[in-house]
């Protein structure tokens, strides 16, 4: 019986050290966007814009003054992407906690 178990858990394995390794890439491509959010403000009629982020437990802001659309548009598809890679980030967690279960792995803190 112990024969038919085998190809599954080579099975999962793999597909656990899939996951793990895909997590790692989402993590890079996360790092690697620009952190913070865009925020405008508009100060006598004209609009400035700062980049928003916590910095030790304060919101910090970083003046980046008037930008063109084009920068404007490229950081907030920037920031989509980084949404997209945290979701699929907290989907793999998921994933790979259920392989683990499934192969009946000892617990870890950290994936």
């Amino acid at each position: 019986m112990r024969r038919n178990a085998d190809p599954v858990r080579g099975v999962l394995a793999e597909e656990l050290s899939n996951a793990k390794r895909r997590l790692v890439m989402y993590a890079k491509a996360v790092r690697s966007a620009p952190r913070g959010s865009l925020v405008g403000r508009k100060i006598k009629g004209r609009i400035y814009y700062y980049i928003a982020y916590w910095d030790k437990g304060k919101v910090r802001y970083e003046y980046k003054g008037r930008i063109s659309e084009e920068e404007r548009r490229r950081f907030l598809e920037a920031s989509k992407k980084k949404a997209q890679y945290r979701m699929l980030m907290s989907s793999l967690r998921a994933r790979i906690k259920f392989i683990k279960r499934a192969l009946h792995e000892p617990r870890r803190r950290s994936v």
